[in-house]
């Protein structure tokens, strides 16, 4: 049975719109036999990384710091799939941004040059063989996920594993406005879980009805105020 690890990094948690599509999207992989776990940030104590890499040099594998990612650490060692739920902030809430920092126990710290670049991997006692995203922001175009992608892509290509794919939902306050539209996101959304379990990966087409425009951009002018300048 793969097994996954769910972390949603909104500080409204199951009532914010980060919830709205990674909901479905755990239940998709649920109906395709996967086993899922879902943590909120909101609700553990993660400390900031002091950054003295005494998980690398002095107890390899091992954090001194006494707190919930103690528990997470143990759950993510038996995960094949993680999955990293956040909204867009500036660039991700600050428990969001505590916990990924604390990842790096799970690396091991023997370094190689890929493509010109410094790379890890994870450790020998990490299943964890994938790494998808699923995120959200107010704004209205795709291009406001840009830092929030390459941070999740950055992370899976350090661990030389997977980047699964990303399920983006720009100007997320519309969703429930727009009924149809909305429920077609929430069956893309599920439909990508499935795919992710029973496929290893989500298709292109997927994920772009997870992204689709809810309303013409000339409505949202009018609705919204939104105000178009040059360069």
């Amino acid at each position: 049975m793969t097994e996954v690890v769910a972390i949603n990094g909104s500080p409204r948690m199951e009532k914010g719109r980060t919830a709205m599509i990674l909901d479905p999207f755990l239940d998709g992989m649920k109906g395709a036999g996967a086993s899922v776990e879902l943590f909120y940030t909101k609700r553990l104590d993660i400390r900031p990384c002091t950054g003295e890499l005494i998980c690398w040099e002095e107890t390899p594998g091992k954090c001194y710091i006494s707190d919930d990612m103690q528990l997470l650490y143990h759950k993510l060692r038996e995960a094949d799939i993680l999955v990293l739920a956040t909204p867009v902030y500036m660039p991700l809430p600050g428990e969001m941004q505590n916990l990924m920092n604390r990842l790096v126990l799970l690396l091991d710290p023997i370094l190689e040059m890929r493509a010109g670049r410094t790379r890890a991997r994870f450790r020998e006692d990490v299943r964890i063989s994938k790494i998808a995203l699923v995120s959200t922001c107010g704004w209205w175009e795709k291009g406001n996920f840009e830092v929030v992608l390459q941070i999740a892509e950055e992370l899976a290509r350090n661990a030389s594993v997977d980047f699964a794919g990303a399920l983006l939902r720009p100007h997320a306050y519309l969703l429930g406005e727009v009924e149809e539209k909305t429920r077609r996101v929430m069956d893309a959304a599920r439909q990508a879980g499935i795919q992710l379990v029973k496929e290893g990966k989500m298709s292109e087409e997927t994920l772009e009805m997870v992204s689709q425009p809810l309303v013409s951009e000339e409505e949202r002018n009018r609705r919204y105020g939104y105000i178009t300048r040059g360069q």
